[in-house]
């Protein structure tokens, strides 16, 4: 029986609010009756005093989920990289972070192409004798199958590289490319799948001692050309590092926590064109500083461009590692306002500010209810913010969508949201991985090592939002390994979404998705002419199968990485597209008619109606 449209909604609020009530409760108890784990502190040398993890909450769900397995083909595609962190023994922060990873098409051909970022040796460890490490680009045959291209395309590069950005700053048809890092970032404009470095010209550097993280280009004034925003982690040197001596009872000298050191600035680059961009940090409202102590507060670690209050201004989502979120709120005219605690996605259900890693936007339950993801360090359950209607505030719906208590163990790095098996609903996947090899020695509940998670998203069919897939039904993803950035695309051109996974002084996780399920799909790439040419922040809504979704053209996400830019909406049983309009970022919309299920749409901005 087709339930018409207001009952439908009808349906899903109460939907909502009955898994609300009827779980909250219990995980709740469940949670309150663990001890809380060893967190990182300043404590040094404590003895470790660990209680049993709380036991799972028994729900009953009346949905199966999909069979799909996911098969590692790194080796087989061609992909040949071992991130290198520089370790040799004194146990430096920067060693932990791992690196980050884009799919993006450099050269032109519709194929989603590789970039692997590195690190590198410390510079007392280094020899005229041993290569140094360099990040590495992977060409995609449009098949699945990659090749190294890295010294022909001018990116053979050493840096203590961190995060990448992907877009098209110069609006030449071509994807440029941002490496943040420790030390100076590097800037490399694209000329026809050749990569200048144009740092210096651009002034998009930033300070030489400065520790950047991730990044994005994203249209802040909607005039048509791609700023930059780049977020900056903690104080730190070797010196700092050393005086800091963090020690971990059992393991001896360890990796410090971030709360040993002191926060920094991020930077906002305004594109002035013609290359050059204008650092507005200062004057954007971007700088937050301690109320208490007047320095730096920021520890950003992610960050995601997301239009939260649905004004047609992209606001900025930073996550902040041990410190209160940052939700910078467009103001339309060149300016933000820190909001982060008025629009509730500062700090934890809790009241405290959590280890902050990756974060992702989206609207997972295909209403204008936007949600938020945050990862979270291990002992703090992944945060799930959602907005009650379509503007904020957010409330942490975690426990609720049955992502919290599954997540309270895990340290998480990268995140997204995704549908993995195009049934239509957003699904959520955790990279995770701890920071210390030998945590297990000191917390038997922690593992350096940790497998990915996959949260499926089961709708109303379920008593919570989402249902942790177990590892042993998926395949290869369930690997253990020491995650830290990861991002999706369709590298093999079957529609589904593939995944990479980095590792911490390990090799990359490319994981194909191998789904049969029989369900349709459409993939949407956009071409701005009077917005920026890469249609970032653009809206586009699809509508099948009696179901609305809404995606933000947003590669911008997870932790230091950047997914595809094309738009890949699942639509399950549905064999017809009713329609597709988008949301250009110029406030203008378009409606497309007669897009085919299976297939690429490719849609460009129309002209002014008001010019000739």
């Amino acid at each position: 029986m087709k339930r018409d449209k207001s009952t439908a909604a009808t349906d899903e609020v109460i939907g909502h609010a009955f898994r609300r009530s009827l779980i909250t409760a219990a995980v709740i108890a469940a949670l309150a009756a663990a001890a809380w784990l060893v967190s990182r502190s300043l404590q040094q040398e404590e003895p470790v005093v660990e209680a049993p993890p709380a036991a799972p909450v028994s729900v009953v769900h009346d949905i199966r989920p999909p069979d799909v397995r996911f098969t590692d083909v790194t080796r087989m595609a061609g992909i040949e990289f071992r991130h290198v962190t520089g370790a040799y023994g004194e146990k430096l922060l920067p060693e932990t972070m791992g690196s980050g990873a884009a799919f993006f098409d450099y050269d032109g051909d519709s194929d989603q192409d590789l970039l692997l970022i590195n690190g590198d040796f410390w510079p007392e460890r280094t020899d005229a004798a041993t290569p140094r490490p360099t990040m590495k680009l992977y060409q995609n045959d449009g098949r699945g199958m990659f090749s190294d291209v890295t010294e022909s395309t001018g990116l053979a590069v050493a840096l203590c590289g961190m995060g990448v950005a992907a877009g098209d700053y110069d609006n030449d048809g071509d994807s440029d490319i941002l490496v943040t890092a420790y030390g100076p970032n590097r800037l490399f404009r694209n000329d026809g799948g050749r990569f200048t470095d144009v740092t210096a010209a651009a002034g998009v550097a930033g300070e030489d001692e400065a520790w950047s993280t991730s990044a994005g280009f994203f249209d802040m004034d909607n005039d048509g050309d791609l700023d930059l925003f780049v977020g900056n982690y903690v104080q730190w040197s070797r010196q700092i590092d050393l005086d800091v001596n963090f020690q971990l009872t059992g393991i001896g000298r360890a990796y410090g926590p971030p709360n040993a050191y002191r926060g920094t600035w991020n930077y906002l680059y305004r594109n002035d064109g013609g290359g050059r961009f204008t650092d507005v940090s200062a004057d954007s409202g971007i700088r937050v500083d301690n109320p208490a102590t007047g320095a730096p507060m920021g520890k950003a670690l992610a960050v995601v461009p997301v239009d939260v209050d649905r004004d047609g201004w992209l606001d900025l989502l930073v996550a902040n590692d041990t410190v209160q979120n940052f939700l910078f709120h467009n103001r339309g005219n060149g300016t933000f306002e820190e909001r982060g605690s008025e629009f509730g996605v500062a700090f934890d259900r809790d009241g405290k500010a959590t280890g902050a890693m990756g974060a992702d936007a989206a609207h997972f339950r295909n209403d204008p209810e936007l949600g938020v993801a945050i990862g979270n360090f291990a002992n703090e359950m992944t945060s799930l913010y959602v907005t009650q209607g379509a503007a904020p505030p957010l409330t942490d719906e975690a426990i609720v969508e049955g992502i919290g208590p599954a997540s309270r163990l895990a340290l998480t790095f990268g995140l997204f949201f995704f549908d993995y098996d195009l049934d239509g609903r957003l699904d959520l996947l955790q990279a995770n991985g701890h920071l210390e090899g030998d945590i297990n020695r000191v917390q038997s509940s922690q593992h350096y090592r940790q497998p990915p998670q996959l949260f499926w998203n089961c709708g109303d069919g379920c008593r919570t939002g989402f249902l942790a897939q177990p590892a042993d039904v998926t395949g290869d993803f369930g690997t253990p390994l020491v995650g830290r950035g990861a991002a999706y695309a369709d590298i093999d051109g079957d529609g589904d979404l593939d995944i990479v996974i980095t590792q911490n002084g390990g090799a990359p996780l490319l994981l194909r998705n191998d789904q049969a399920l029989g369900h349709h799909w459409l993939r949407i790439r956009l071409t701005g002419t009077r917005a920026n040419r890469d249609a970032i922040g653009a809206r586009v809504e699809v509508r099948a199968g009696g179901i609305t979704q809404v995606r933000q053209l947003m590669p911008i996400r997870s932790y230091l990485s950047q997914v595809e830019s094309v738009l890949t909406f699942g639509l399950g049983s549905a064999d017809r597209v009713d329609s597709v309009e988008v949301h250009w970022p110029d406030g203008s919309r378009q409606s497309v008619a007669g897009a085919k299920v299976d297939t690429l749409l490719e849609i460009t901005q129309q002209p002014d109606p008001g010019k000739g």
